[in-house]
């Protein structure tokens, strides 16, 4: 039996060829962002539970996995230092200090691979014995405020070291009012204003961020974090966020969480002409990885699927902790 249907979709959908022809939205390694979380030491390699094939990485194990990244075609490494307990203060003093553990790390990955952009996480968190992105103060009735105007010039500092260390980026994912500002003129002032600033500038209060916690000991102690990052219910309220941040002098902006938060992305992608990144945030992955190791999912085919939505969402580029695995996954389907 046969039909007068004069429109036919599928005739673009035919062969691997036409399709290929018609794509809409393409991914390759370059649109890749590898973060990386590393520890004291020498030699170490500690996978994250919640995080099944990620690691802890010493330094020189770090310079390892830089180097493979590099090798597939990734240009970018998020750092995050897991921090000794010992080293952690109420006034995180760590988080500047120009012989610790992340300027350390910037200056040996920087003198290895110089070529590879390196983007420094501006927040206390790591630092902070109260595991608040910023400064704690302690009411008599035993509950927290994250004090936000003190938290500025420690931010600003931190910039400051990070970039004497050698960052090509300084990441503010802290969420404070003002920190954009406050850390720009700072780096102008001390002469790194080719130092840019990817401001974390629609950072929601998600229950996905725990194993990424569990990675660094970063959790708040006391409280949460919901007086500073975005309720999940908004979007309007990101606008804002972005107005600011765009105002204030950031170069690029981020959406954090990604896979729930894919119509944020949109909205932010559709309100401004700065470039655009998103997080596949640890929970996000650890289900993926999760599903797969259960035999649930495929997890290549629904992993390079989730990294083609941000994409199509409106997503520049992505930070996302199977980086390496994904350009592996492109080079082979071109092969």
């Amino acid at each position: 039996m046969s039909y007068n249907i004069p429109i036919r979709p599928r005739r673009n959908r035919s062969s691997e060829a036409v399709r290929g022809l018609v794509r809409e939205t393409s991914i390759s390694p370059s649109h890749l962002v590898l973060p990386v979380f590393f520890v004291d030491g020498s030699g170490r390699k500690e996978e994250i539970s919640s995080m099944p094939g990620v690691f802890r990485q010493s330094v020189d194990v770090l310079l390892e996995t830089a180097r493979e990244a590099y090798s597939v075609g990734i240009r970018a490494l998020a750092l995050f230092p897991a921090v000794d307990e010992s080293l952690k203060t109420s006034g995180a003093e760590e988080s500047y200090n120009p012989s610790g553990l992340n300027q350390r790390a910037i200056r040996e990955l920087k003198a290895a691979l110089p070529d590879m952009l390196l983007i420094g996480d501006i927040a206390l968190d790591p630092y902070n014995s109260d595991g608040h992105d910023g400064l704690v103060i302690k009411k008599e009735d035993g509950s927290v405020l994250v004090d936000n105007d003190s938290t500025l010039p420690v931010l600003a500092r931190m910039a400051v070291a990070q970039a004497q260390a050698g960052i090509d980026i300084v990441a503010p994912s802290d969420m404070m009012d003002g920190r954009v500002g406050v850390i720009r003129s700072a780096l102008d002032e001390a002469g790194f204003s080719h130092v840019g600033i990817m401001s974390y500038c629609t950072k929601y209060a998600s229950a996905f961020y725990g194993p990424f916690r569990d990675a660094l000991q970063s959790a708040p102690k006391k409280g949460d974090k919901k007086t500073y990052q975005m309720d999940p219910a908004n979007v309007r309220e990101a606008l804002r966020e972005v107005r600011l941040d765009e105002a204030e002098g950031a170069d690029m902006l981020m959406v954090k969480p990604g896979l729930p938060y894919l119509d944020v992305v949109k909205v932010v992608r559709d309100n401004t002409a700065l470039p655009v990144s998103v997080y596949h945030v640890s929970g996000e992955y650890a289900m993926l990885v999760a599903a797969a190791h259960n035999g649930w999912l495929d997890f290549d085919k629904c992993y390079m699927e989730c990294l083609l939505g941000f994409r199509r969402a409106g997503a520049d580029f992505i930070f996302t902790y199977g980086a390496i695995h994904a350009a592996k996954l492109m080079s082979a389907s071109k092969s």
